[in-house]
């Protein structure tokens, strides 16, 4: 294979625009097609030599567990650590009138199940950014920065030029399958931006983020490389190799806008969704759950929030305004089915759980979890097991406990009664305590019926132990208390699990690095021959 020359790489970054570009720009992309020879692989040499990304490809292709995968979906439930599952599955059991225990989530049916181990190169408890990068393009990363290998400096844009690494949902473009993402959160945001963008700051999500120095080197934000995805993929290799992104449903609407009067951010002057309506005049923007209806083919733009999207809870109240997580999956299944018979990649994430758990506010963060899993139901039972590979997965956990002895079938939100005793438990001061608890955070609140679980962001910490005899725990506005006071409950760094059904799935189980995860789905599908074939076509 031959390696892929720096302007290919600098293309695809979507960076350099100032002194790279030839003739007009298209979608923020500089308008260059660098001569690329045909070659076997669109995967550039030095992510193919990347000993993180060598070692995996090897175990999955000694795992031998085949091809088959027209579909790939991955499901990315944001901090959704084991104990979130497992509180989540007996909270849905409860809602169900039994007694919790026994219940299973949707995805805990599937047959396939490992383990998944989340730290980055630099960092022992990982971020989002590191995570998602490495399960979407089988090279692990540093903290805070996703799409660039560990050579990148965090922060330092020119530091990450030659280093970009191609992400599974490009390849599947490449490979001229349909593609979408989908997020409660901003689709901006670390773990949706991971599947289409190279930043090496999670943060600069618009313009008004970079640092001057990250202007003056041509940097990019977040928002300005969505719209300029297309654009980017053709100038790389070949005209046309790429329709883009054709489903992309979540928040974030504020980095595309620089309207202050309703949140907008951008300080650049471009109306980013003017932009990519210009650039798909076909296309339908939803900006609410009653537009995503509306939308009758791909592609489609859905921007519900200008900041996240509100929790699950939150939006069941309200949802003539923003859809639920199940009926963004089950609308862009249609859209992504109808736009290629060749197949589709899918990443949908629940983005709000993290959040929830960030806030100390267990309520939410199990509700999103189970609406979450009823995405996965959704999905498997719009697809063909026979030719759908679908994985669930978090990208890291929380520091969330299930603990004390309380008798099977205790409300999982509630105070810990033992089966011996019958009564409340009290610890060495007297007072009751809940199952569910943090190990650092802002602690304690009791906000009764408040379903944003960003109230708590509103007070100071409150850490320690709390005398809670008085207090409804069950109640969606209480937060656990916590031991550390912290301004935001931080991740976890203990394994996550993995959940897999369809072609390839197998090759899933064991106790793996997380980057091998983007080697499953890869294998499983001919996307990267179909993609080589396509691009020496365009050239």
């Amino acid at each position: 294979m031959r390696a892929l020359s720096p302007i290919f790489l600098l293309a695809l970054l979507g960076g350099g625009a100032s002194t790279l570009a030839i003739g007009a720009t298209r979608g923020g992309a500089p308008a260059f097609a660098p001569a690329l020879l045909a070659v076997d692989s669109p995967v550039p040499i030095h992510q193919r030599r990347n000993p993180w990304y060598r070692d995996a490809e090897a175990s999955v292709r000694a795992a031998g567990a085949g091809k088959g995968a027209k579909n790939v979906i991955l499901f990315i439930g944001d901090g959704m650590g084991v104990s979130t599952v497992t509180a989540s599955r007996i909270l849905a059991g409860q809602q169900a009138g039994k007694s919790g225990e026994e219940h299973r989530l949707s995805f805990e049916e599937f047959p396939v199940t490992g383990l998944s181990k989340t730290y980055n190169v630099n960092a022992q408890t990982p971020d989002s950014a590191g995570t998602m990068s490495a399960i979407i393009t089988g090279v692990k990363t540093d903290i805070g920065v996703f799409g660039i290998d560990e050579t990148v400096e965090y922060g330092d844009c020119e530091s990450g030029r030659g280093h970009e690494l191609l992400s599974l949902l490009e390849m599947a473009e490449l490979a001229g399958r349909s593609t979408g993402i989908i997020s409660t959160a901003r689709i901006t945001h670390a773990t949706p931006g991971a599947t289409y963008a190279k930043t090496a700051d999670r943060d600069w999500e618009d313009d008004s983020q970079l640092s001057n120095a990250a202007k003056a080197a041509g940097c990019i934000d977040i928002a300005r490389q969505f719209v300029g995805f297309e654009a980017r993929l053709d100038n790389a290799f070949g005209a046309d190799v790429s329709n883009g992104i054709e489903v992309a449903l979540g928040g974030g609407r504020r980095h595309f806008h620089g309207d202050a009067e309703t949140g907008g951010r951008r300080q650049d002057g471009l109306d980013l969704i003017a932009r990519w309506q210009a650039l798909y005049p076909g296309g339908h923007f939803a900006a609410d759950a009653a537009g995503l209806a509306e939308a009758s083919r791909a592609p489609v733009l859905g921007l519900f929030s200008e900041s996240h999207m509100a929790y699950a809870s939150e939006r069941a109240e309200t949802e003539r305004d923003q859809p639920s997580l199940p009926a963004m999956t089950r609308k862009a299944i249609d859209l992504l089915s109808a736009a290629s018979d060749q197949g589709f990649f899918l990443m949908v994430e629940a983005g709000r759980i993290d959040h929830a758990h960030h806030a100390g506010n267990a309520f939410n963060a199990l509700s999103d979890t189970i609406e979450f899993a009823e995405a996965v139901r959704v999905a498997r039972a719009a697809t063909d097991g026979d030719e759908t590979l679908i994985m669930v997965t978090a990208d890291h956990s929380h520091v969330f406990t299930i603990a004390g002895y309380p008798r099977r079938g205790n409300p999982i939100l509630g105070k810990v009664i033992p089966a011996r005793t019958g009564e409340e438990a009290l610890d060495e001061n007297g007072m009751p305590y809940t199952t569910l608890g943090y190990m650092n955070g802002r602690g304690f609140r009791d906000f009764g019926e408040e379903l944003n679980a960003d109230r708590g962001y509103w007070d100071p910490p409150a850490p320690g132990r709390k005398d809670i005899s008085d207090v409804d725990t069950t109640r969606p506005g209480y937060h656990q208390e916590a031991l550390v006071p912290l301004g935001s409950e931080t991740h976890g760094g203990e394994d996550v699990a993995v959940y897999a059904t369809g072609p390839g799935a197998s090759a899933a189980m064991g106790v793996q690095e997380q980057n091998r995860l983007f080697h499953v789905m890869l294998q499983a599908t001919d996307w990267e021959q179909a993609a080589a074939r396509r691009i020496a076509e365009a050239r």
